[in-house]
């Protein structure tokens, strides 16, 4: 089941791929050019195939911490979210400069929550995706963290990055979602801490048995951990679609995961 299941993965046009913070960003908190360069030409080789991309980003609160030449986040939401305004509009200058280089256009979309829980905003939101996707234009996709909210009334933060990937698969009906992150893949305990931890290369169901092995986990720069991208993997796998979690040290991982090779851990129903 694996192998075919990892090859039914080629046939994936329309791909959400999800970035965190510490893909494109140091330890130390500087921006990692690099890597933004090296996702930036991946994506846009993947365009050229005849892909359709969608690209969810964190890091605005990272890059803008960078900008402000701050070490740590701000006590305040906001101070939080003004170093989030500031940190957006220079991560999406540099992604504008670095796909301009190989020849594509970008587009930013923010979201926060309200906009895809009403009829009508959320169809306006598919509407402007669909736009995008049809102009061959990369869809970069953030929370807007500078609005965002979490009160009784006025629920307007999906709370990370990893949950609002696995939305954005579900509004444009997309195939396949990658999520980059620091670790390669699922595993039945931290890897980080225990050399005998083993990697799952499939999983059809996320049951509590697997949410009890998950270890949730923060950095400074970043949100989320194990436990969102279970979240996330539920909601794909209710779509009846599919999610890989996979290491994004080496960008070209995402060549390997689309031609059906074994990396990270694939989420499937199949």
């Amino acid at each position: 089941m694996t192998n075919e299941t990892r090859k039914k993965i080629r046939e994936s046009k329309r791909i959400v791929i999800k970035v965190g913070t510490s893909t494109i960003m140091y330890p130390n908190g500087a921006i990692n050019l690099q890597q933004m360069e090296k996702l930036s030409f991946v994506l846009s080789d993947l365009l050229n195939q005849g892909k359709e991309v969608i690209l969810v980003s964190s890091g605005a609160i990272g890059v803008g911490l960078s900008r402000m030449n701050l070490t740590k986040r701000p006590a305040t939401i906001p101070e939080q979210q003004a170093i989030a305004s500031i940190g957006q509009t220079e991560l999406m200058s540099l992604y504008s400069k670095f796909f301009y280089h190989y020849g594509h256009q970008i587009g930013q979309v923010l979201l926060t929550k309200d906009v895809t829980d009403f009829p009508v905003s959320r169809r306006n939101t598919v509407n402007t995706f669909e736009q995008l996707l049809v102009k061959n234009v990369i869809p970069i996709v953030n929370e807007n963290d500078t609005v965002s909210v979490e009160e009784l009334d006025h629920l307007t933060r999906f709370g990370d990055n990893d949950t609002l990937s696995a939305i954005v698969l579900e509004l444009t009906e997309a195939d396949l979602l990658i999520m980059l992150s620091d670790i390669d893949g699922f595993y039945d305990k931290n890897p980080m801490k225990h050399d005998d931890a083993k990697r799952f290369d499939v999983v059809s169901e996320v049951t509590e048995d697997i949410l009890d092995l998950a270890q949730d986990a923060t950095s400074k720069f970043g949100t989320g951990g194990m436990i969102t991208k279970l979240n996330a993997a539920q909601i794909v796998l209710g779509a009846d679609k599919r999610m890989v979690l996979a290491n994004g040290s080496d960008l070209t991982v995402l060549f390997r995961i689309l031609n059906g090779e074994d990396e990270g851990t694939l989420f499937s129903k199949e």
